[in-house]
């Protein structure tokens, strides 16, 4: 679903829509344009509504504080003292965010970065701490602190370096490294559609992407970036590496408190902003693309776009992003070289592709007919209020071009009567910014990213999938979807690109590295055949009456895919059939009387709430035993998972998702104790649910056997582990590439295995 304004502000604004006129309602909802909508919108909106996001965004302040700088300073000597040193860099960059510029507490958190980071052994980033801390008059009486460090850290890296000229890579038996960082590719990412594929037009399916030949299996698509995106503030529990994990002293971190604000990469010392403490980057080119891009006009608003909602600023940021004349030529587009008319007989512009330029996402379709008016009024005064916040800020963005003039339709508000602010010819950007907010409900894009989910010193890779932005990408979103897609998606931050499609940042200006995406053929597409990838509801997670419903409800479409079609005439094809929350396979249960499937001949019969009740008997054991193993008690853990697993043989399949969950967990527990042929063993039988739920080519299946994998190497079983390498290799050439870095570390285990 969207990410929403918060719930105060929800009700808010349902409230007036309850109180508003019949005759105003009745208005409101017989608007076709976007602009119109929003020229009304502007009308209902009053400074009652501004005082009230005022009052709710006080509770999501983003000014510097140095009080608060003061605080997080605090905490990071606390984790420094228990040598935890990654949280305590992290808790410096919050002061340092805090810190007011050129004041002694952002000098101090600085210095006492640079010693957290210099224990990590991140001595250059070091090095540009005490620099910075120098910079920003750092006590004098503690000065000889920073000029030993500043030698130390010259003297390991002249080591280090040395020691980089001399050493190999060999593998390592412990084959896990969280602060491995990804290799980069010699040349830049080039932004394009593969050769073999285009994009068509038809009335059914809109703008889509087909295959001009025969695509293989893994082979690159198209590469996309985003035109603009936002991180999703959201707390994530902090893994120290090496170090015991006390549940109750977990360090919690948002993803925007580690991943830049621009790229999305990691990083443990962010750039901050000068003007607020919400926003850091990764380095000052990305600070300063992002300040011109955007941020300029963001940073005053400050808390009142937490209040708004990710989907508020990131329709704001694309609408700052393009710029007004971008704006007007979308609205009038002139066909050139650039655009492809996809449909000779519709003048509609939303049949044309206009490449990753701004006209791609303007003319994304809006559904304003499709919304619910509740959602639209909603959406509406958001933009409304936001827009009104704007024109208080300061004045227009000098970048943006007022020399055109407007075309015949565009009629400010108060040429009407109604609200004069700002400039009057800008009501474009409001309306522009409404039109991105109603696109993003079925046009965004979630980023997913792979999260360590194990125990920071865990000899085995445990992951799992989260969504750390939300964006609007100008190719993908041409995709169609389907339950049983035939691509794979992968997301990458930090990349090098071989261009930059902002229409306002100078060429010279533009930072190199960015967010991108990358489409690959997950089979065989053959000429003809459309391109497809999935928006959430998945065959193999999900029963088709949900997924066709949640399609219905958010997309507005019926979704009649192959999966959806066969699976309502009856078969699957060998594939599992899902009913819903919780996972529950139909095939997978057992009956309690004859073992067999609860769909056989017995005459046995289980109620589907007392199937529920047991699974979440399961459920919760298998929950506490994971806790037990954060806690460093693997032996508990084992016990709870044997008496577990007896108990759910009893109603449930080997092959059923809860059964894998289990396995997984229990190879987990022996995998901490040193038992490697026991942690393989109930590993294989993982495998074997995670093979028949998503399929003997999924990517789910890949990432288990690589777990395999290393518990093989990490065993000195030699011959399992090069049986199921080859495996491994081929799920993750198919769906990640052969430069991803499991690659790597598989190509290091199967040569010290073969050395």
């Amino acid at each position: 679903m969207m990410d929403l304004p918060c719930v105060q502000w929800q009700d808010h604004v349902a409230q007036k829509w309850t109180r508003l006129d019949p005759e105003l309602k009745e208005k409101f909802t017989s608007l076709l344009e976007i602009y119109d909508v929003f020229k009304f919108a502007l009308t209902l909106t009053t400074q009652e509504d501004l005082d009230f996001v005022q009052s709710i965004s006080a509770g999501y302040s983003a000014e510097k504080d140095a009080e608060q700088a003061a605080k997080c300073r605090e905490r990071g000597n606390s984790s420094f003292k228990t040598r935890e040193y990654t949280a305590a860099a992290l808790h410096y960059s919050q002061g340092i965010c805090f810190a007011p510029l050129s004041s002694e507490q952002l000098s101090l958190c600085y210095a006492n970065r640079s010693a957290a980071l210099y224990h990590l052994q991140h001595y250059q980033e070091s090095l540009d701490d005490i620099d910075r801390a120098l910079k920003n008059s750092y006590p004098s009486h503690l000065l000889h602190k920073l000029e030993d460090r500043h030698t130390q850290c010259l003297k390991h890296l002249s080591v280090g370096q040395k020691a980089k000229e001399d050493q190999p890579n060999p593998a390592s038996k412990n084959h896990k490294d969280p602060d491995r960082v990804k290799r980069e590719s010699v040349d830049p990412l080039t932004i394009g559609i593969h050769p073999q594929a285009a994009v068509g037009f038809s009335p059914e399916k809109g703008r889509h992407l087909v295959a001009e030949g025969r695509i293989a299996a893994g082979e690159v698509i198209l590469h996309d970036r985003p035109y603009s995106c936002v991180l999703i503030p959201g707390m994530e529990e902090l893994k120290e590496k090496g170090r015991r994990q006390d549940a109750e002293r977990a360090e919690l971190f948002g993803v925007e408190h580690r991943r830049c604000h621009r790229c999305l990469i990691e990083t443990l010392c962010p750039v901050p902003c000068e003007g607020c403490s919400y926003s850091r980057y990764c380095s000052t080119s990305c600070q300063r693309d992002a300040w011109e891009e955007h941020h300029c006009w963001e940073c005053p608003l400050g808390a009142d776009l937490m209040v708004m909602g990710v989907m508020s600023q990131l329709a704001l940021r694309v609408t700052l992003k393009a710029g007004l004349k971008s704006i007007q030529m979308a609205r009038d587009p002139i066909r050139d070289e650039h655009t492809s008319c996809l449909n000779r007989e519709s003048s509609d512009p939303c049949t044309s592709y206009y490449g990753d330029s701004y006209s791609s996402v303007f003319h994304l379709r809006h559904h304003l007919d499709h919304h619910s008016p509740g959602v639209c009024f909603l959406c509406a005064v958001t933009i409304a209020a936001l827009y009104l916040k704007l024109s208080k800020a300061g004045s227009p963005p000098a970048s943006w071009d007022l020399s055109r003039p407007l075309g015949a339709n565009s009629q400010s508000p108060d040429e009407e009567g109604g609200i004069a602010d700002w400039n009057s010819e800008l009501w474009l950007l409001g309306s522009a910014v409404l039109r991105h907010m109603l696109q993003l409900r079925c046009n965004a894009q979630a980023i997913l990213m792979l999260q360590d989910t194990g125990a920071a010193n865990s000899p085995v890779q445990s992951s799992k999938e989260i969504r750390i932005a939300t964006a609007i990408f100008p190719t993908l979103s041409l995709l169609n979807h389907s339950c049983c897609p035939n691509t794979s998606l992968v997301f990458s931050t930090g990349t090098r690109l071989s261009a930059d499609f902002s229409e306002n940042v100078p060429e010279s200006r533009s930072t190199a590295r960015g967010v991108t995406v990358t489409v690959r053929a997950a089979k065989v597409i053959t000429l003809g055949q459309e391109i497809l990838h999935c928006y959430g509801p998945h065959n193999s997670r999900m029963a088709t009456q949900e997924r066709q419903r949640l399609l219905q409800e958010q997309y507005y479409f019926l979704c009649q895919c192959e999966a959806c079609t066969l699976q309502q005439e009856g078969g699957s094809e060998g594939r599992q059939q899902w009913s819903g929350v919780g996972g529950s396979l139909q095939s997978g249960l057992l009956c309690g009387k004859c073992k067999g499937s609860l769909k056989s001949s017995c005459d046995h019969r289980m109620s589907s709430s007392e199937v529920s009740h047991r699974l979440q008997e399961i459920r919760v054991d298998l929950e506490k035993a994971v806790d037990l193993m954060e806690r460093e008690r693997p032996d508990e853990a084992l016990t709870l998972l044997r008496r577990t697993q007896s108990q759910s043989g009893l109603i449930l399949a080997e092959t059923h998702p809860v059964q894998g969950e289990l396995a997984d967990a229990t190879a987990r527990a022996y995998a901490s104790m040193g038992d490697w042929n026991n942690a393989a063993s109930h590993l294989e039988r993982s495998a074997a649910a995670i093979g028949s739920q998503y399929g003997e080519d999924s990517i789910e299946l890949g990432r288990q056997l690589f777990k395999l994998a290393q518990l093989h190497f990490n065993g000195s079983a030699r011959g399992p582990a090069l049986s199921v390498i080859p495996k491994v290799r081929e799920l993750l050439c198919l769906h990640i590439g052969p430069d991803c870095h499991e690659l790597q570390e598989l190509r290091a285990m199967e040569d010290c295995l073969r050395g």
